[in-house]
């Protein structure tokens, strides 16, 4: 269970409205704060934040919960709702937007995509950061990140296709076991019918992706938005001139970099080197 820090109001909303499903159906069932923490084994002050909106409840809770006050499935069912909460608000609205794509395309200079990452790659990323995350915090990211690859199990699936720096393959972030399970989920998802990963090689001698990450979403209604992030930067574009000037580049970015069954082939041979 972790405390709210008050990041944004949408999820202080939601939270506030799960207290108030929680609150409800145990003063339904007669029960005392603390009657319900005993059975469920938290606390009554837990309890108390939780029916206040101050804290995220796990979904341990929820489900015990659910169980001792036989809410069928009224309060177990809010697990999503609490989780998507937890997310940082940049990762939400960013998640929201990848929901609504029919296509995203997206090259990646120094680190796998993080649609592409696995958890132990993503966590030893977090962990790298400085000032570093707390357990908690780490926690709350690696989980936001693989929320947003449910996108891969969407009906319809949007069309993927990705472009990595050839370094972004053999820097082992995380260590030799995890880098090399890394490779084989870049290998997994890219024998999706959706999904095309292409590879930059280091030895290009043209690259019109010196300028940075960036990634296009093109919408269902039609629009299309970039987002690129940079350092403590993370910005979201939708002004026509600027989108043309990111679909040029990435074009140029794909025309350059191997085809995606070269590019599977050369993961391949960077994972027998790892």
């Amino acid at each position: 269970m972790e405390s709210y820090d008050g990041e944004d109001e949408e999820s202080a909303a939601v939270l506030r409205t799960v207290g108030k499903v929680v609150k409800m159906w145990r003063e339904l069932r007669g029960l005392t704060q603390a009657e319900l923490g005993t059975a469920i084994g938290y606390s009554e002050e837990q309890v108390s934040s939780v029916e206040r909106g101050r804290r995220a409840p796990k979904a341990q809770f929820l489900e015990a919960a659910d169980r001792v006050l036989d809410a069928g499935g009224m309060i177990a069912g809010l697990k999503k709702d609490v989780e998507e909460a937890r997310y940082p608000k940049k990762v939400r609205d960013l998640a929201k937007l990848e929901g609504e794509a029919v296509e995203l395309c997206a090259y990646a200079n120094s680190v796998v995509h993080g649609l592409l990452q696995t958890p132990d790659y993503a966590r030893a990323l977090y962990g790298m950061r400085r000032p570093p995350f707390t357990e908690e915090e780490m926690d709350r990211r690696v989980a936001a990140r693989m929320g947003r690859q449910e996108i891969f199990d969407r009906d319809p699936a949007p069309v993927f296709s990705f472009v990595q720096e050839e370094v972004t393959l053999r820097r082992p972030l995380g260590g030799r076991m995890v880098m090399r399970k890394q490779l084989e989920r870049l290998l997994e998802v890219g024998q999706r019918r959706n999904v095309e990963i292409q590879v930059m090689p280091t030895d290009r001698e043209d690259h019109a992706g010196l300028d940075g990450s960036l990634q296009l979403l093109r919408l269902k209604g039609g629009d299309t938005v970039a987002h690129n992030e940079v350092q403590l930067t993370s910005r979201l574009i939708s002004l026509p001139k600027e989108i043309q000037i990111f679909e040029v580049r990435f074009g140029i970015i794909r025309a350059q970099a191997l085809t995606p069954r070269e590019s599977l082939a050369f993961i391949e041979k960077v994972l027998g080197e790892t």
